[in-house]
């Protein structure tokens, strides 16, 4: 398969499909949910420039690490380790969890309520709730340091999780805005259609295809864990990596049962394939 999507004769889309399998990811399991890459970084202008590098994400970098100011604060606190946190790392957030997952498919039933059973019974502040592309990229790339989520894969398939047909009732956010539709990039006109069509040329352009081996090394590969991933600024915390924990050495049940509920509800780091 490796040597199909070198050909180019399996698309983007469909490779990483595929290593989402191959890592124990699943559409069945909100906790190891098939996580995708941002690939753009351009949420503000009018056209779209696919033949533009400016216009896409660094795919060689984490999320953490998008920016120069941000990579230095993340490599500041993995060199603190001793002064502030429990284990060094420079995550003490994940990139995918099934609160994220149901965050953004929050418009769409079962993870309507799926979202209010893992949010204690209701929607969480309507600040926070996904309701802007840009906002949540400017979050997860530049503004906050507990948000370093990726995507999954129906923001390249998937109009209607943009939509609130359902009429769901979101809240009201503190500028008075009602929570209804996702807003939309310039460059999509307002069309959930338009934005899924040109996502997903954006994750199959030549630029994406060239560099998707990088993330691909940071997710599922040799950067995952071990001194590539330091130097990658790619280290999450210790409990992230369910697979190389063996749980089964644990004798204190208190510690056993508080690291599986992290991983519960914080995230995996996919198994390395």
């Amino acid at each position: 398969v490796s040597l199909s999507w070198q050909k180019r004769e399996i698309s983007n889309f469909d490779y990483l499909m595929y290593l989402n399998t191959l890592a124990g990811r699943s559409y069945n399991d909100c906790m190891q949910y098939p996580v995708f890459p941002w690939v753009l970084a351009d949420y503000h202008s009018q056209t779209l420039n696919l033949t533009n590098p400016q216009t896409f994400r660094d795919l060689s970098k984490p999320m953490g690490a998008q920016s120069a100011e941000r990579k230095h604060k993340f490599i500041q606190r993995y060199n603190e380790v001793e002064k502030k946190l429990p284990a060094q790392c420079h995550y003490c957030t994940h990139y995918s969890s099934a609160i994220i997952v149901a965050s953004y498919l929050v418009r769409m039933e079962p993870f309507t309520q799926t979202f209010c059973s893992l949010q204690g019974g209701s929607f969480d502040v309507a600040d926070r709730m996904f309701h802007s592309v840009k906002n949540t990229w400017d979050s997860a790339s530049r503004d906050n340091m507990s948000d370093v989520r990726e995507l999954i894969p129906e923001f390249f398939y998937l109009p209607e999780f943009l939509t609130n047909a359902n009429h769901v009732e979101l809240g009201c956010m503190q500028d008075g805005t009602v929570l209804g539709d996702v807003q939309l990039p310039p460059w999509a006109d307002g069309d959930p259609h338009q934005f899924i069509h040109l996502h997903r040329q954006a994750l199959e352009s030549d630029f994406v295809s060239a560099h998707l081996h990088r993330w691909i090394d940071l997710i599922f590969g040799y950067k995952q864990h071990g001194s590539a991933a330091v130097e990658a600024i790619n280290t999450y915390h210790p409990y992230f990596y369910g697979d190389k924990m063996d749980l089964n050495n644990i004798k204190d049940p208190l510690i056993k049962s508080t690291i599986l509920g992290f991983i519960s509800n914080f995230g995996q780091i996919p198994k390395q394939v």
